[in-house]
């Protein structure tokens, strides 16, 4: 005799998947901004080595004196038993970079450089023309967080999507442990990792770059002496520029992972179109009950 089949309860029945729908989340000024941040930075980034290379070390305060050395950063050359090293000493600790930093190259052809031809603007060692490129990208960022701010304060983006709120804070260390798990927010508006880390490039690096930059040009040292003295100097200002530097170019590479982790058609079309695939809070809230 065939065994009947059990009856499923209706509350034990699988509910349906979260539905999705197309919602307007980039306005055209957060687009327009956003790739004219990406090339500007892409520029400022390789032209900013090549002017490093000019002087390849890095200091606090004023520059070294009889009495101490206050270098945190260097990268050069020095002659050892089997011929020139490469080498990059980061607070007294020094190690050999041949081929990556310092002294680059094949064999046949290695260049003293503390950073190589493929990662500067021009190719070649010209500091002048490195200072050009740098400068104008240099105010076109300006102008153009200049521009973000006035339209993120006006439509409300910069309250309703980039500044944290408490509720945002709260729920950081779920979201944190989400992204860990590859668990992303598909949902309108920033999660609360996104808000925090847009506020602390937009709001914090950025500015921060204009000004220590602006505090190692001489035109602004005679129009603003105080400039350089907030930051303990011009030499202390050119190594929080760097720093700045690298702290963007950190946030970049995760931007970038991120975006391919959570759908890269989907986030590549909200920058560019501005309509994003977003879940259904609602039909999520459902299933949600419904287990």
């Amino acid at each position: 005799m065939p065994k009947a089949k059990p009856e499923i309860s209706p509350d034990a029945q699988e509910a349906p998947a979260p539905s999705s729908r197309l919602v307007y989340r980039q306005a055209l000024s957060t687009r327009v901004t956003h790739w004219l941040w990406a090339v500007s930075l892409f520029f400022l980034l390789m032209s900013g080595l090549q002017i490093f290379n000019a002087h390849p070390a890095l200091y606090l305060g004023h520059q070294s004196g009889f009495e101490f050395d206050n270098t945190v950063l260097r990268i050069g050359v020095e002659e050892a038993a089997t011929g020139p090293v490469g080498y990059t000493e980061l607070l007294g600790f020094r190690v050999e970079t041949t081929g990556f930093l310092g002294l680059s190259g094949g064999s046949g052809a290695q260049q003293a450089r503390a950073f190589s031809s493929w990662a500067t603007i021009p190719s070649g060692q010209d500091l002048a023309s490195g200072r050009v490129v740098h400068f104008f990208f240099a105010w076109l960022l300006c102008f153009t967080l200049l521009i973000w701010l006035l339209t993120s304060v006006a439509s409300g983006h910069l309250k309703r999507d980039i500044l944290p709120r408490r509720t945002d804070l709260a729920a950081l260390g779920a979201d944190m442990a989400d992204h860990l798990r590859l668990r992303f927010h598909r949902g309108r508006s920033y999660g609360p990792l996104q808000k925090l880390s847009y506020a602390l490039v937009l709001l914090v690096l950025l500015p921060l770059m204009i000004l220590t930059g602006l505090a190692m040009s001489p035109g602004m040292n005679a129009a603003v002496p105080f400039l350089a003295d907030m930051f303990g100097g011009r030499q202390t200002a050119r190594t929080l520029h760097f720093l700045g530097m690298a702290l963007i170019l950190l946030f970049f590479i995760v931007h970038i992972l991120m975006v391919a982790l959570a759908g890269p058609f989907n986030e590549m079309r909200s920058m560019i179109t501005g309509w994003y695939r977003a879940e259904d809070v609602r039909a999520s809230k459902r299933k949600g009950e419904s287990q």
